[in-house]
């Protein structure tokens, strides 16, 4: 609508186009009385989404104007949708009085909801981080900045290539993106991440560490080791800008920057991520994943914490080994109480950023007050049991002043909101115990009032009542009207009775009435009071939060490791990896039947293992329990094994299964080459390499080239520790070159012409792939089975007339060449069909050296 034509709109009219004209790319909610209504394009897009009603609201410069609305009582239900579908909603509320209002009442924008930084409880989910992140950039440099505002956790950190900007927004999974106008690789997010372009001046350097400063009421950054950290400090500037647009209010939790370093953590690449199943199943769900085991938090706030340890490792020894001596603490001590007592905590964290934006809700301060009771006990017995530092006991702090004030202030079962009153406890304000005296006092005075005049009028019909429309009335029947006293004012006529009024209940009317407004605004008034003098301790009580929710997820690991039956790792300075009687800690929780442990050993002896085994007889799942059995014992966690000795670890790559990925146009052959490819570009001798069968969707002379060449470069130049599965039988080969690699399988029988899988590691390769035997598990038509059987007969005995042609054919000296051609390789400057062309040269090559 333009402005030109906004005179031609009524009063109301004109004032919702101003504010809609300042927020064009947002729904914008206006009040009206007791909805929010939207009008024009909004009002058919918010039909459209929510499946509301479309109409119409009378006409506006000669038009009919399209109008939907949602009642503002059940608003919220109606925002998740919008939030979860990536919309951004302006909230325009009533401030003026229509009462006393000329003109249109008084409105005004009061918050503005986005995916990234709603707070509200019924607007998020309480067991997953929701994260604005913003991300600036210098040629292929980057800087990140990441903001949960439900938390005030403020973390920058600076990332050197595409390649691990991508592992990181695949880990934070942030519900809002923030990137410059001109960012020139937006094409390679996933489609799921809501992307926000921010003008230019929103990047400025200058700018940004003004506002960090100012945010942070310091004078430098110095203080927080970020001074030098120019690129993640423009991402913050630009992020706070975004922040403060959106909430409209100061933002006093925001008091601290951490500054991550990735050597501090086990990188997790996306695919590590997404192999793994760490966070979410392959279908996206949190069923059948490492967290769905793990999470038994007793709080939402130890909730998201667990998460947070499993997607992001640690690799100093210190903070982990303090971690295993509080889960070990625990383990021998009041576990069960600590964790009863945690289920008075709640959701601390979040409650404290509501306190922080003056948003909180009556019962979020009663659940405050209840975890603030809480902390005296729970140090007690944190301090009986020594299960953490003296450092974080004293940071614990259960502030009773703060805490008997609030138990004073509020009722203990408030209303939601405080529009409607009953907030503020009995005797905690004079002024407004009085005001609700003369409504609570109401009903004896109406009693009273009722004999008087029965006894004054001789009229037996006669009631004395109130209703919230017509307010206090005298009702006598139709019969006895006609001996009304004079001084009776009709106020109301109905089908078997009249209602009046009269000076002295008018007077009465207008004093209770006057009061109950007057006891709502003072509510209003103490309720806001209240929620300032919070803020003099919210930064000791987040550091009260934080410790609590560390607490939670200690106690929960040493409740799952009781229940699992885990033990505590050792973590050496020596490389290796030795784990005996290793479990998959999600499978042996699935299966119903045994699970059957395995052991491990990698060190710089042995940094190879080379599986084989029939499909399905559990390569996968012993390397996979390998990957997590580490992950955990960088987590801190006791771990599913008899014993583990964990050396340091850098980096855990996974390159399992195969699937296409047509969006980006890339085959499955193409995926599994761009995996192991990062592999074989970032993987040191501190890394755990997991590769669960390489080189097929190619001809089997290019897959078993491809295969051997990789893992050739992997034992002999790169020392990784590594895991590695195939059906190439040739591949076992490789320990005549190489010392340091060693083949087991995993064994299986037939009995009676039925395979039975035994799932135990035996040393040596597997003498036989059971292909077929499979196939008939999988129901595959017995006429194909024997076509089948006759097919491999015939390709066997071939094989075995070729065989000694092939072993004076010195595959040997193939990787050597291949070695070559791989190492000169630079995946992440090719486009997808140099990529292609490039795998046609390394054919080619295979070729030409068989030749």
């Amino acid at each position: 609508m333009t402005k030109n034509k906004e005179n031609e709109h009524t009063p109301m009219m004109q004032q919702y186009l101003g504010i809609k004209s300042q927020h064009p790319n947002q729904l914008l909610f206006y009040r009206m009385g007791d909805f929010y209504e939207l009008f024009y394009d909004d009002a058919k897009k918010a039909a459209a989404l929510l499946d509301i009603t479309l109409t119409a609201r009378g006409q506006s410069n000669g038009q009919g104007i399209p109008m939907a609305g949602v009642p503002f009582h059940a608003a919220e239900n109606y925002l998740a949708r919008l939030l979860r579908l990536g919309e951004s909603v302006v909230i325009c509320e009533q401030i003026g009085d229509p009462a006393t209002s000329k003109g249109p009442v008084e409105r005004q924008v009061t918050r503005i909801l986005t995916p990234g930084t709603v707070t509200d409880e019924a607007l998020q989910d309480a067991k997953q981080d929701n994260l604005l992140v913003a991300v600036s950039h210098e040629k292929n440099h980057f800087g990140i900045a990441s903001l949960d505002l439900s938390s005030g956790r403020f973390i920058l950190q600076e990332v050197a290539t595409l390649n691990a900007l991508q592992n990181e927004l695949e880990r934070l999974k942030p519900a809002e993106l923030l990137l410059a106008e001109n960012f020139p690789y937006t094409q390679i997010w996933d489609h799921k991440i809501l992307i926000r372009k921010r003008p230019l001046w929103d990047f400025d350097h200058a700018t940004a560490y003004r506002q960090l400063c100012l945010q942070l009421k310091t004078k430098n950054l110095q203080a927080f080791q970020c001074e030098s950290l120019k690129l993640a400090i423009i991402a913050a500037g630009c992020l706070l800008r975004y922040t403060h647009e959106t909430q409209r209010t100061a933002l006093p939790h925001i008091h601290r920057i951490l500054v991550e370093q990735a050597n501090d953590f086990v990188q997790l690449d996306s695919h590590t991520l997404t192999n793994l199943e760490l966070l979410t199943n392959l279908q996206g769900s949190r069923e059948y994943t490492l967290l769905s085991i793990l999470d038994n938090t007793t709080t939402p706030m130890g909730s998201r914490l667990l998460a947070r340890w499993i997607a992001r490792p640690l690799q100093a020894r210190a903070p982990l080994q303090e971690r295993q001596a509080t889960i070990h603490a625990l383990h021998h001590s009041a576990l069960e109480s600590l964790q009863d007592m945690l289920k008075n905590v709640g959701d601390m964290e979040r409650i404290l950023a509501r306190v922080a934006l003056q948003t909180a809700r009556p019962r979020d301060l009663v659940k405050l007050q209840q975890a603030l009771a809480t902390v005296p006990k729970i140090k007690s017995l944190l301090q009986k049991a020594e299960a953490i530092n003296k450092e974080k006991l004293a940071r614990l702090q259960a502030l009773p002043a703060l805490c008997t004030r609030l138990k004073n202030a509020i009722v203990e079962n408030p209303p939601q909101v405080i529009r409607d009153g009953g907030v503020i406890a009995k005797g905690y304000d004079e002024v407004l115990d009085e005001l609700r005296g003369l409504s609570e006092n109401a009903d004896s005075y109406l009693q009273k009032l009722e004999k008087k005049e029965q006894a004054r009028t001789k009229l037996s019909t006669l009631k004395v009542g109130f209703n919230r429309v017509h307010g206090f009335y005298i009702e006598i029947s139709r019969q006895q009207a006609a001996s009304a006293p004079k001084d009776y004012v009709r106020r109301q006529t109905l089908k078997n009775v009249e209602r009046y009024i009269t000076p002295e209940l008018k007077i009465y009317e207008e004093k209770v009435l006057s009061s109950q407004e007057k006891a709502l605004a003072r509510e209003k008034q103490l309720y806001e009071a209240l929620l300032k003098t919070l803020l003099v301790d919210l930064n000791t009580m987040q550091e009260t939060a934080v410790i609590l929710a560390e607490v939670d997820v200690l106690a929960n690991l040493a409740e799952r490791a009781k229940t699992f039956n885990y033990q505590c790792p050792t973590l050496s300075d020596e490389p290796g990896i030795d784990i005996k009687q290793g479990r998959h800690p999600v499978v042996e929780q699935v299966i119903k039947e045994p699970f059957i442990a395995n052991d491990v050993l990698l060190n710089e002896q042995q940094t190879m293992l080379l599986i084989t085994g029939p499909n399905m007889g559990g390569k996968s799942t012993y390397m996979r329990q390998t990957a997590l059995i580490v992950l955990m014992a960088h987590m801190g966690s006791f771990v599913p094994a008899e014993s583990a000795i964990i050396g340091p670890i850098d980096r855990i790559f996974t390159r399992v299964g195969a699937s296409d990925n047509l969006a980006k146009g890339q085959s499955t052959f193409m995926v599994e080459m761009t995996e192991t490819a990062n592999i074989l570009h970032y993987a040191t001798p501190q890394s755990l390499v997991i590769i669960d069968e390489i080189g097929r969707g190619t001809s089997t002379f290019d897959g078993l080239a491809l295969a051997y060449a990789c893992a050739d470069d992997l034992c002999q130049r790169l020392k990784s520790l590594t895991l590695f599965s195939t059906h190439y039988f040739e591949l076992t080969e490789l320990t005549e070159r190489a010392n340091q690699v060693k083949n087991i399988h995993l064994d299986a029988k037939e009995y009676d012409d039925e395979l039975v899988f035994l799932h135990a590691v035996e040393q040596g390769p597997a003498n036989k792939s059971y292909g077929l035997q499979v196939a008939k598990l999988a129901g595959l038509p017995k006429s194909v089975l024997t076509t089948a059987a006759k097919i491999l007969s015939q390709l066997e005995q071939k094989q075995s007339l070729v065989k000694a042609p092939v072993k004076k054919s010195k595959p040997l000296k193939t990787p050597n060449v291949l070695h070559q051609a791989l190492a000169d390789l630079t995946p992440d400057e090719y486009s997808p069909k140099e990529a292609l062309q490039k795998l046609y040269e390394l054919k080619a090559l295979v070729e030409e050296v068989d030749a």
